[in-house]
């Protein structure tokens, strides 16, 4: 069976929630309004439905009408501090804005309860539907993990599957087998000197010229050390020094994003960013503290869920809105918590308006970004369709 005719039936209750979503989004882990509305589009599903503690999450359970395995939908929820400039008629108005999609997660998620629920008699197992807040740098997706989402139905489920919407060919599913997103992790230096007067350096031990080497050196060691083939890119995006013109100031610091995409390179960072600051700031007459924290674990799909996703997503809409990627993004997810856990896939959707060109068109995050919410039948349907023929096949 397919879902997809019905799923075209739901499309105005999507679109409908969808944009409830967007007129008033939250950010981070606290989403009270969100839930409850996610709560009220879920009523009468006869769902076992569980609340977050450490997060307003929604875990919804799906028993079939026999027994059988457990498998799990993921969609998270959370917005982002972005003012929006769209300009569309159901634009957040508070300072907050659905820039990277959420809004239609959470209304696909939604939709495949929904068809699934319609069909629970047929269905060999369980379906986990997790709704998810504080996936952009919270860390939401740990926190349910944390909390038991993964065995939510009584056992451990053997597949989870999530759709990212982004910009890009409008309705085209894509995704790849093994690494599909870089890991996230910050790094933090800190150059202790001794500060004093602007007008006699020769008395004080500047701390500042041997930051700005650490940040030279720093872009030129991701060349130099890590092999083109495991990349990592670095990104410095915070300075920080004294407060006056007259004044050299006892310390200064950096901070920089650094994506990875594999456990080897992280280790190799941690490593080199320390032996880097030690050795400048010491040849300054300074000392260097080097933080380096991992933040989202590289986001790896199983060889097996890809095929299997990219096999759905062709048969159910046709071999010219699937594309395999050979290269993995180096933006970073938190469905790879998950992910680390059990096998799965994780695959994106292009919802850029089809009269618009998805290449020059803003990408996610943007205060300008447009998703168009058109897409939601069909996401709704490849998210039902890939829980049921996983449970079917046991």
């Amino acid at each position: 069976m397919s879902f997809s005719d019905d799923a075209l039936a739901l499309r105005d209750d999507l679109v409908g929630l969808r944009r409830d979503l967007h007129r008033d989004p939250e950010v981070g882990l606290d989403l009270p309004r969100t839930q409850r509305r996610i709560l009220e589009a879920l009523e009468g599903l006869d769902l076992e439905i569980t609340l977050g503690r450490g997060c307003t999450s929604v875990t919804a359970v799906l028993r079939g009408g026999h027994p059988g395995p457990a498998v799990l939908l993921r969609g998270d929820m959370d917005a982002l501090p972005v003012v929006e400039e769209t300009g569309l008629d159901y634009a957040s108005t508070n300072g907050a804005m659905h820039a990277c999609g959420h809004d239609l997660h959470v209304a696909g998620l939604v939709g495949a309860a929904r068809l699934l629920a319609a069909h629970r008699d047929e269905l060999p197992g369980s379906v986990v539907f997790m709704f998810q807040p504080g996936e952009e740098g919270y860390g939401g997706a740990k926190i349910m993990v944390e909390e038991g989402v993964l065995d939510a139905a009584g056992e451990r489920v053997v597949a989870a599957y999530g759709v990212h919407v982004a910009t890009g060919a409008h309705g085209r599913f894509e995704t790849k087998p093994g690494v599909l997103m870089a890991g996230s992790n910050n790094l933090d230096v800190t150059v202790h000197g001794r500060g004093g007067h602007g007008s006699q350096p020769h008395t004080s031990v500047d701390p500042v010229p041997a930051l700005l080497e650490i940040g030279t050196a720093l872009q030129a060691m991701v060349t130099r050390r890590f092999s083109v083939f495991d990349p990592v890119v670095l990104t410095i995006t915070r300075l920080k020094a004294g407060q006056a013109y007259n004044v050299i100031p006892a310390q200064a610091c950096l901070g920089a994003t650094v994506r990875t995409l594999s456990h080897a390179s992280v280790e190799a960072m941690i490593a080199e960013t320390k032996r880097l600051a030690d050795g400048i700031a010491a040849a300054h007459g300074c000392t260097a503290e080097a933080e380096f924290r991992v933040i989202y674990p590289v986001t790896v799909n199983d060889d097996a869920e890809a095929a299997f996703a990219a096999e759905v997503a062709a048969e159910l809409f046709g071999d010219e809105r699937f594309e395999a990627w050979t290269d993995p993004l180096m933006g970073s997810e938190d469905f790879s918590f998950v992910l680390e856990q059990v096998p799965g896939a994780f695959v994106f959707l292009g919802c850029t308006p089809p009269e618009r060109d998805w290449q020059t068109e803003p990408w996610n995050h943007s205060a300008l970004v447009l998703h168009d919410d058109a897409v939601l039948p069909d996401q709704a349907a490849f998210l039902a369709e890939l829980a049921w023929r996983r449970l079917h096949r046991g």
